[in-house]
C-alpha cells in the first residue's frame, strides 16, 4: 500500500488545537508524526519563526508525510525515531526546551489496512506487526518462541485477555505440528478456543486482544510510553504543554499517572481533569476516534 496516498483524519484536531495552543515562534515535537495529519493543522500556527520535529518508526509514514508538509521547508524537520529516543533527537539538532509535545500513540490507519503489515487478523498475510520494517524481531518471532507460561502472560498483561492460558496452550499444540507465520493461521488457533467453548460469535473478534497483546509486545509499546512521559517534562519550557492520544486503557492509565505526578512531588499539572473523547460528529465521520483518549499536562514553573 502506498501510505502517501491514504486518506487520514488525524483524531481530535480540534481539542490538541485549543488545548496546545500553538504560537509563532513555539518548537513542536510530535512523537508520532504519521501521515502529517496533525502537523499540517499545527505548523501553519507556529509560524513564522517555529519548528517542527517530527518522529516516526516507519519509513513509509515518513515517506508520505515528507510529502504532505513539503510546503513548509525549514521549519520542518522529521527523522526515523522511537518517541522514547526523543531527547537523543533534540540533542542532536541542538534544541534544549521545547513549548509543545504530541504523541498520538495509536497505529496508524494506513498500517492496519496495509495487509503486508500483519496487523489485521481477518486477513492471511504474514505476522509481522512492526512499526520499523528494519527491525528484527517479528510476532512470528513471538508466536513461535515463547513458552506456553510466557505467551500466556503476554497475552493477558497486553491484551487482557482472560482466556490466555487457553489460548496460549492451543498455539503452542498448533505450533508444535508447523510454525505459526500469518495472520490467519493464528486467528484460526485462537477462535478454536472460543469455538470449543461454545462461545457465540460477537461484535468483536475473538482474536482481537490477542493481536493487541502481541503488536504491543513485539514494538515494546507500553515501555517507550512509560519512557515518553518520564523524559518530557524535562523538555518542556516553564508552562509549555504535552498531548497524547492513546486508545486503551493500558496507554491512558501510563499517561494519568504521568500527569498527576503533582500529587507525588511531580513537576506536571493536569489541564484535563478527565480525559477528552470525539464527539459524536466525529465519531460517526471517523470511526478510529471512538477510542481515543486525550489527556493533556502543564509543565510546572522551574524555581528560580
Amino acid at each position: 500500500m502506498d501510505a502517501t496516498s491514504y486518506e487520514h483524519d488525524p483524531v481530535l484536531i480540534g481539542p490538541i488545537l485549543s488545548g496546545l495552543d500553538p504560537r509563532p515562534g513555539d518548537i513542536v515535537v510530535d512523537a508520532t508524526v504519521g501521515l502529517g495529519g496533525h502537523a499540517a493543522a499545527l505548523i501553519p500556527r507556529i509560524l513564522p519563526g517555529g519548528r517542527y520535529i517530527g518522529l516516526d518508526l516507519d519509513e513509509r509514514m515518513l515517506a508520505a508525510a515528507r510529502a504532505r508538509l513539503a510546503g513548509f521547508g525549514d521549519a520542518v524537520h522529521l527523522e526515523k525515531s522511537n518517541y522514547a529516543d526523543f531527547a537523543a533527537v533534540l540533542d542532536r539538532l541542538g534544541v534544549g526546551l521545547v513549548r509543545l509535545i504530541l504523541a498520538d500513540v495509536g497505529v496508524n490507519s494506513a498500517q492496519l489496512d496495509d495487509p503486508a503489515r500483519g496487523f489485521l487478523f481477518d486477513q492471511e498475510a504474514p505476522l509481522d506487526m512492526r512499526f520499523d520494517t528494519s527491525q528484527k524481531l517479528t510476532a512470528t518471532d513471538l508466536v513461535n518462541s515463547l513458552s506456553e507460561r510466557e505467551l500466556a502472560d503476554v497475552i493477558y498483561e497486553y491484551g487482557q485477555d482472560t482466556l490466555s492460558r487457553r489460548i496460549a496452550k492451543r498455539i503452542c499444540q498448533v505450533r508444535h505440528d508447523a510454525r505459526i507465520t500469518t495472520t490467519g493461521a493464528l486467528a484460526r488457533a485462537v477462535e478454536s478456543v472460543h469455538a470449543a467453548m461454545g462461545d457465540a460469535p460477537g461484535k468483536r473478534h475473538p482474536a482481537t486482544r490477542v493481536f493487541q497483546a502481541l503488536r504491543i509486545a513485539v514494538n515494546r509499546e507500553l515501555e517507550n510510553l512509560e519512557k515518553l512521559v518520564a523524559l518530557a517534562p524535562e523538555r518542556l519550557s516553564d508552562g509549555g504543554r504535552i498531548a497524547v492520544v492513546s486508545f486503551h486503557s493500558l496507554e491512558d492509565g501510563i499517561v494519568k499517572r504521568a500527569f498527576r505526578s503533582p500529587r507525588e512531588g511531580g513537576v506536571l499539572r493536569e489541564v484535563t481533569k478527565r480525559p477528552i473523547v470525539a464527539d459524536d460528529v466525529e465519531r460517526r465521520a471517523n470511526p478510529r476516534s471512538r477510542s481515543a483518549k486525550l489527556r493533556i499536562a502543564e509543565r510546572i514553573a522551574r524555581s528560580s
